[in-house]
């Protein structure tokens, strides 16, 4: 085992498909006991069947931008487990949107509280947890939105932005209690949620000529951060965004 996560319990949202099935793969791999989640329980049964591994799976539909079902989500984790070692902030949802002038409050509001308001529900949560143990590793996923001002992904960017401060404030805070709280910031990931963009020729190009590495990333390129992050070869760091973009940023 590369990071050995043997009998930590790790929660993972957005766990149905895409990124947050992959790190899910991957922490049972390594050992962990993962709970999934996500608002659908047909889709997180169907994740669960694919992963394949139901002695150490637990499935919690939710919406982790409704408080009072991350409440819920979070009673079942300490009446089944009694602790949480890892937290994956995955969950992320995207609209394309019109500048803010343009942008409805009501718009504003489901893009906001699907991506910061539910990676702040859920830390919030994992963060007492942990911090009564005295041990844990918080990892929220953002994006390079969240720091470079994009057409059409504006509300996007300022949330993930949020994120990204939100874990040097968590992370200020719970260095005490031997808590770990960073984030990784990919590019575009080839999954379903970024179809329409890889999906056409003209588009793709467009984006990988923007990228030193001249491709787009794979799935493996962000899980592989992820579980370094929430292993014992992290624990001197925390408060960091890892940026995974095959160098877009750095031109």
């Amino acid at each position: 085992m590369i990071f050995d996560l043997k009998d930590k319990i790790a929660l993972v949202t957005g766990a149905s498909r895409g990124i947050g099935l992959e790190i899910a793969r991957s922490l049972l791999n390594e050992g962990a006991k993962v709970i999934l989640c996500s608002r659908k329980k047909q889709g997180l049964e169907a994740a669960a069947l694919a992963l394949g591994n139901p002695e150490s799976l637990t499935i919690i539909p939710a919406h982790i931008g409704k408080p009072d079902q991350v409440d819920e989500m979070f009673r079942i984790i300490q009446e089944k487990f009694g602790q949480l070692d890892i937290l994956i902030n995955n969950v992320g949802m995207n609209l394309i949107t019109p500048g803010i002038a343009d942008l409805t409050p009501e718009l504003w509001q489901k893009i906001i509280d699907t991506n910061l308001s539910g990676t702040f529900l859920c830390s919030r949560k994992a963060a007492l947890m942990m911090r009564a143990k005295g041990l844990g590793k918080i990892v929220s996923l953002s994006s390079i939105a969240g720091r470079k001002a994009t057409p059409g992904m504006g509300i996007y960017g300022i949330a993930k932005a949020g994120i990204e401060m939100m874990t040097r404030v968590l992370a200020a805070e719970l260095a005490p209690f031997n808590v770990q709280v960073n984030c990784v910031a990919p590019a575009m990931v080839k999954t379903d949620f970024s179809k329409p963009f890889w999906s056409s020729k003209a588009l793709l190009d467009h984006v990988t000529a923007t990228i030193p590495m001249a491709r787009i990333a794979e799935i493996e390129d962000v899980v592989k951060p992820v579980l370094f992050l929430v292993s014992d070869g992290s624990s001197y760091i925390t408060g960091q965004t890892l940026v995974v973009d095959g160098g877009a940023t750095i031109i």
